[in-house]
C-alpha cells in the first residue's frame, strides 16, 4: 500500500488535505472521482472530523506522500 495526499482547495486560502492508503496513484484518482459532487467525511490523524461537499471544490491535486520518521534524527 501507498500513502497518498489529497488536497482539496475551496480559494487561494483554504483547503483540507486527506491521507488516503492504496495500491495506485490511478486507485487514488478513481476514488477522488468517484466521490465528485456530494458529501464525504473522513477523520484526520489528528482525530478531527470532516465533512466535505466536493462539489464546493475548485481544484483537487493528488500526490504520492512520504512520511518522515521525525523519531530517526
Amino acid at each position: 500500500m501507498k500513502e497518498f495526499k489529497i488536497t482539496y482547495f475551496f480559494d487561494e486560502e483554504h483547503y483540507i488535505r486527506r491521507f488516503i492508503f492504496v495500491e495506485s496513484q490511478e486507485e487514488a484518482e478513481a476514488l477522488v472521482q468517484s466521490e465528485r459532487d456530494q458529501y464525504i467525511s473522513f477523520t484526520d490523524s489528528r482525530g478531527i472530523y470532516h465533512e466535505l461537499d466536493t462539489g464546493k471544490v475548485r481544484v483537487t491535486q493528488i500526490s504520492e506522500y512520504h512520511r518522515i520518521d521525525k523519531t530517526k534524527s
